[in-house]
């Protein structure tokens, strides 16, 4: 179904539409993704032995949230180049250029779309503020290392993502650290 065959399309521009779904992602058995809708559009340009495909990816994914692990939408919008040339065997130049068997006359594109989708996901992924289980939240609050001033509010008993972005914050102001901030380096 994601076969494009290269050298049956004429010299100049060709088009080629998908709708990534749930079935596309359980059937590639990717790590990051399992849920999404996605819409693809591939511009294949042909010029002799070379086809510049040219990727619109944009739609929505399902990820697990980094902090409490429940899923949570994650936007995709990209657009990505690949270079497609025949050669005697399957080899992949660089990120951007694939060499085909010219024998086999097609290139499937399943994988590479993929790629180009999980690139997309942030390192940090967490719901918006409030949005996060809140069952989990409570526990990961509970767990948590506190500094030794004794600076922990637990005056959000909801979902304490405000709490997180508070500890974020309070840790690049860590008062262990306050007595090097007055070393002088110059005299060495």
């Amino acid at each position: 179904m994601y076969n494009i065959p290269l050298e049956d399309l004429p010299e100049g521009m060709s088009t080629f539409e998908y709708v990534l779904e749930r079935k596309f992602f359980d059937a590639i058995e990717g790590e990051e993704v399992r849920k999404g809708n996605v819409a693809v559009v591939v511009h294949v340009k042909r010029s002799s032995a070379t086809f510049e495909l040219n990727f619109e990816i944009k739609g929505v994914i399902q990820i697990p949230c980094t902090r409490c692990l429940d899923d949570m939408d994650q936007e995709v919008d990209t657009r990505n180049r690949l270079i497609v040339k025949f050669g005697e065997e399957y080899s992949e130049e660089s990120d951007e250029i694939v060499i085909i068997p010219e024998d086999e006359g097609e290139i499937n594109i399943a994988w590479f779309l993929y790629e180009f989708i999980a690139l997309t996901i942030p390192i940090k992924h967490v719901h918006p503020a409030g949005e996060c289980n809140r069952i989990v939240s409570s526990k990961f609050r509970k767990h948590r290392a506190v500094s030794t001033d004794g600076d922990e509010s637990e005056d959000n008993e909801g979902g304490g993502d405000e709490d997180f972005a508070e500890e974020e914050e309070s840790r690049s102001n860590d008062p262990r650290w306050d007595a090097l901030k007055g070393l002088d380096f110059e005299d060495n």
